[in-house]
Order: structure tokens, then sequence, then C-alpha cells
């Protein structure tokens, strides 16, 4: 079988491990060049493209002899992206000879500023690596055409994989410890925009012994930022209102629901700036300073979803409500600025029946006095 020249991501030798599927000691590669190739990003993209140059030589790495099992794994995590392989001539310190190359579908991506490896695993490398270990999951149940379709989702759950290492404190609960918990075995589940993972668990009881393993199943969805915004000068908030699917499926008459501004952290993306996206997405309105106010899973019991919840501090006197929203997201939104005594009767009497809000209401009911002291900055 032919060698296999690999070039961007795939040079950086954890991720082609994790892709292969085995140790970095047992890849056989070395150095090679492509001559008359360059290597370039993917304009507005996070993956980089080789394309035809006069006189450029693109730089790699030539995996020797690659089994069908190391091409099938490769397939499946290139070929959602457009790439197919082809046979160009490579140079290595073995001499110049035939290599397959997985290049671009003609016209699918437009070349960026120049591909800089070092750069992209130092901004990148831990990203991709967390990202790469949900596509060769998905092998043999979704396709690679799916996985391109899906990869800024796999991307934003590495991601908030990614800052869940920012742990929070453990003074009363039970600290981190290694054997803690295992997964003792993971069965066939749902691989689709949300995943549910179906696992038998065991791990230690309070009285150190451990459970015998039982199946339990976790959704396995997102992290995402919410944001209230206030004017603690007009004592004013800003809320939302949309349709809900999850009223919809219980079977609620009332399934427009009144929320804070929030959104999806897309991947390398801080909570604090999609705050302030969404903001500008679902309300039309730009942010002053941010308050963090708390960072809570939604429903610890069954679910991967994480809340990074902001106080938006912004001048709300002379807003008045508006609708917005993103149409190819299917978006429709309205917003609704109120007085912070109005919107805390709305909690009162049950109205405001999305947990995230009233827990926002709440943190700001127990701040508010100091925020009306400080006041909001002068307009500049």
């Amino acid at each position: 079988m032919a060698d296999l020249f690999l070039y961007g991501t795939l040079c950086h030798l954890p991720l082609l491990a994790r892709v292969l599927g085995r140790d970095i000691g047992d890849i056989a590669a070395e150095p090679a060049s492509l001559a008359d190739w360059t290597v370039s990003w993917v304009a507005d993209e996070s993956f980089p493209m080789i394309h035809a140059r006069p006189g450029a030589e693109a730089r790699g790495i030539v995996l020797r002899d690659p089994g069908a099992e190391d091409l099938a794994r490769l397939d499946h995590y290139e070929g959602g992206f457009g790439y197919a392989l082809k046979t160009l001539r490579v140079r290595s310190d073995a001499g110049e000879g035939p290599a397959q190359v997985y290049l671009p579908h003609p016209d699918r991506w437009t070349p960026g500023v120049p591909w800089d490896l070092e750069a992209w695993v130092a901004d990148q490398g831990a990203l991709a690596l967390e990202a790469a270990t949900e596509v060769m999951e998905r092998m043999g149940t979704t396709s690679a055409q799916e996985i391109g379709g899906l990869f800024p989702w796999i991307r934003a759950r590495a991601w908030a994989r990614l800052l869940a290492r920012e742990a929070a404190p453990c003074e009363l609960r039970k600290a981190p410890r290694k054997d803690a918990f295992r997964i003792e075995k993971l069965r066939k589940g749902y691989d689709g925009f949300f995943r549910l993972r179906v696992f038998d668990l065991s791990f230690l009881r309070f009285d150190g012994k451990r459970t015998a393993p039982f199946t339990r199943e976790a959704y396995v969805a997102f992290d995402a930022a919410l944001v209230l915004p206030y004017d603690p000068v007009s004592d004013k908030v800003m809320l939302i209102e949309q349709l809900r699917f999850g009223p919809i499926w219980r079977g609620d008459p009332a399934a427009w629901v009144l929320e804070p501004i929030a959104g999806l952290v897309d991947a390398g993306e801080r909570p604090a700036d999609c705050a302030r996206r969404e903001a500008r997405e679902e309300a039309g309105i730009e942010l002053g300073d941010l308050q963090k106010m708390t960072k809570v899973y939604a429903t610890p019991g069954y679910s991967t979803e994480f809340f990074h919840c902001y106080l938006g501090l912004c001048h709300l006197e002379d807003t008045q409500g508006g609708l917005a929203g993103l149409e190819h997201e299917h978006e429709d939104i309205r917003s609704h600025v109120l007085s912070f005594d109005r919107a805390m009767a709305l909690v009162d009497s049950g109205e405001i029946n999305a947990a995230p809000l009233a827990m926002m209401m709440l943190w700001l009911a127990r701040h508010r006095e100091e925020l009306r002291e400080k006041g909001l900055p002068a307009r500049s």
C-alpha cells in the first residue's frame, strides 16, 4: 500500500495517534515535503488546506505503508471536510517517491494566511484532541459527511470538557479522587446534535465501599452563557421571550417562556464573550461591565449542560422591548424591559418559570443595593 503524506493538524503526533487509535511510539512517520504546494489556513475556519503554488514547498510527514484500518480511520476523520486521496510525489530523507495526499475538493475552501503548526498547537491543540475523541468514537455509527456537519458542535462539546477542568471549590463536598468512580462499560447510545451516553458505573460510597456496577444514561450537551441585562440607575432589567420545546413536550399550553439572554459557547470562545455576542443577536444591545453571577450545572443528575451566568450592566432607561433573533436559527425573540419590582413579581407569581432566570433575579436581589450605589459609568 502506498505511503501517506500528511500536513497540517495531523503533523501533531498526539492528534495523529488519537485518530489512528494507537500510541505515538507505534507510528512510523518521518519528515517529508511536497514541491510546488503550500499549506494555508482555510479562511474563517480552524483547520488548514493544501493548494498548488509553483516554487513553494509544503512540509509535513510521511506515514509509511499505512494499513487498511489506518486509512479507514483517517478517511473517517478527514472525509467530512471535502478531502479525498490523490497520489503525488513527495520528498523525504529516503528519497523521492509516490505517496497519497488528502487534497480538498476544488473550490470547496478558500485559502487564508500561511499555516503555522506551532501556533495552532499552542492555541487549539488541546481542543483538537478533545474533539477527535468524539469524532473517532462515532466511527461506524456516524458517516464522515455527517461528522462534517456536526463538527462545530463536536468542538463546542470538546471545549466544554476543557472548561470543566476549571473546577469549583471542594471545601464541603467530596474532593476529586482518581478511583472515586469508574465507567465500567459504555453501551450504545444516541449520537446526533446531542448525545445520549448509556453506561455502567460503579463508585466509592461515603462509607468507603464500592458499589456494584449499575446502568444509567446521561445527556451530553454544551456549556451556555447566560446574561441578565440590568440598569442600576433606572433599576430596570431586560428579559427575553421565545417558544421553547420543553414545555411543548411536557404538555404545557404556555410554551412561550421568559428567560435571560443565552447561547451556546462556541469552541474556543470565552463564556463572557459569548454573553456579549448573544446580547447583540437576541436583543440588539451592547453590554458594559459584566458581573460574574454563578457557574452551575442545570440538571447534574442526568445532564452535562452547564451555565455561565452574568449580570450585564447597561443603559436601559430609554430602551424599549423589541423583536430580534437569527432567522437561519429559526429564532423569534421578543425582549421586555421592565422594572426590577415588576420582574420580581413575575418570579413570585410563577410566570417566570425558567430556573436560570429566577436564580439570576434572586442573585440580583441580593446584590442590587450595592450595584445601585455604584451606578453606571458616564456615557462616552
